[in-house]
């Protein structure tokens, strides 16, 4: 088995992945806007392809960390999702992922919904397998890795306190 030091580091731009979608009737509720289920299925979906991307492995979600629905998504526009790898592990990967509605006539673009998911990636075995570190290059890059290991950080902390309540009786 590799270790983490030994893969070569890849940008967060070699493992980006943008794609597009249409809300159709189907996606949408009696409102007609967006099913949220519908844009977290889209954002799972890209999000893993970043993940395998980044790690050139199988990957699986293991949280979907953190997800803001911003603004509504109606039936007929167009959506734009972007997935890009924030953080890495030792063998796991923060996934960010940035959710945009457009109006599919003038083109206006507006943040619609935003998400953090972590993934692990998996060996032959369906064990958990080292990825490849980051390369940051830019100030951004480095950024969203500091908010990144922040997320990571403050989620662990969390479980090991609701785990330490929980043996309070």
């Amino acid at each position: 088995m590799s270790s983490p030091n030994e893969l070569s580091p890849k940008s967060p731009q070699e493992s980006a992945v943008e794609t597009r979608h249409v809300v159709l009737p189907n996606d949408a509720n009696h409102y007609g806007t967006a099913f949220g289920g519908a844009i977290m299925s889209w954002i799972d979906l890209i999000a893993v392809m970043a993940a395998q991307r980044h790690s050139g492995r199988e990957a699986v979600t293991v949280s979907i960390d953190r997800i803001n629905f911003i603004t509504p998504i109606q039936i007929g526009d167009h959506v734009n999702l972007k997935a890009m790898v924030n953080y890495v592990g030792t063998t796991s990967m923060e996934v960010g992922v940035q959710v945009n509605r457009e109006n599919p006539y003038t083109g206006e673009m507006v943040r619609a919904t935003t998400a953090y998911l972590s993934f692990v990636a998996l060996d032959e075995n369906k064990k958990p397998a080292p990825v490849p570190p980051l390369k940051l290059e830019t100030d951004l890059e480095k950024r969203r890795f500091a908010e990144g290991k922040m997320r990571i950080e403050m989620a662990k902390e969390f479980a090991a306190k609701i785990k330490a309540s929980r043996k309070i009786t």
